[in-house]
């Protein structure tokens, strides 16, 4: 039997995974961040994350985020981290901001734009931002957050896909991820309404919370509220991990110390810096394969 001089194997690339998390951090303010226990775990779930989108930053002064910022830098000197922030959005007094913190050293803003909303179709209009990602195969990507009222939840995620559209139309790109406190589960959106949504009917578009996730911290709750969904071939090639983030479980909280961070775990999902890619067998594995295939 003739055997090839080279073996071919896929292994995967073997970079080191880069993180995108998204965290509704239940309505935080200053006087929230300055408890020191909330702030010691605020920073340590961001410290997890290359790039994280806060949702329901309600602090209008702007402190919040400088502070936890300050103590991030303090908490993780493996780089210097930076954030991006939207206006107040909202309809009535009410008000909330999306805002991206990210390690500086690792990615950088290419451009951002607040979504133009002109049917009133959502309660907080996505802040989409575009970011240097440190790939060959993908050298920027786009992000998509969204915080959806609990009351027109499949409005939301269907205007989510004319976003979508127009992200596609104004960048040039299809590569990106939409994510956020989504309350695309339970009460808020049953299974066959979820099915019917044009971001689970049209081709492309991969979600991977999975629908039995639990993102709730509540133990009387187990719902999939918050998501995260990519979109393109290059995106999803890179795609490593994705879940929620037990944290109370990582820092032994219970279940009242926990809700004083948030009743939302932060969802997550990590992204190689290289696709798959086809590597020759080592020598010794070689010899050893051709052992095997021995009569």
């Amino acid at each position: 039997m003739h055997y090839p001089a080279v073996l071919l194997l896929l292994l995967p690339g073997g970079a080191e995974a880069f993180r995108i998390c998204a965290f509704n951090a239940q309505r935080l303010t200053l006087s929230k961040v300055a408890r020191e226990h909330v702030m010691d775990i605020f920073v340590q779930i961001l410290a997890r994350c290359d790039i994280m989108v806060l949702q329901e930053v309600v602090d209008s002064s702007g402190s919040a985020i400088s502070l936890l910022l300050r103590e991030l830098n303090r908490f993780d000197d493996s780089g210097f981290y930076s954030f991006l922030s939207s206006p107040l959005l909202g309809r009535n007094t009410y008000m909330e901001k999306y805002v991206y913190i990210y390690r500086s050293h690792k990615t950088q803003v290419l451009d951002s734009y607040v979504y133009e909303d002109k049917d009133d179709l959502f309660a907080r209009e996505p802040f989409v931002a575009q970011f240097t990602f440190p790939s060959k195969v993908l050298p920027s990507l786009v992000l998509v957050p969204l915080h959806t009222t609990p009351k027109a939840v499949e409005k939301e995620l269907n205007a989510l896909y004319d976003v979508f559209l127009d992200v596609s139309q104004r960048w040039q790109s299809k590569d990106m991820i939409l994510l956020g406190d989504f309350n695309a589960d339970c009460a808020s959106l049953n299974k066959k309404r979820l099915a019917e949504l044009a971001l689970r009917t049209e081709a492309g578009f991969r979600w991977v919370i999975a629908d039995g996730e639990d993102t709730t911290v509540r133990a009387s709750t187990h719902c999939a509220y918050d998501r995260i969904v990519l979109h393109g071939e290059r995106c999803q090639s890179l795609l490593s991990s994705a879940a929620a983030f037990n944290f109370p479980r990582s820092f032994r909280l219970n279940e009242e110390e926990a809700l004083n961070i948030s009743d939302h775990y932060p969802v997550e999902v990590e992204l190689s810096r290289a696709a798959p890619r086809v590597q020759p067998l080592g020598l010794a594995a070689l010899l050893l394969l051709l052992l095997l295939l021995l009569p």
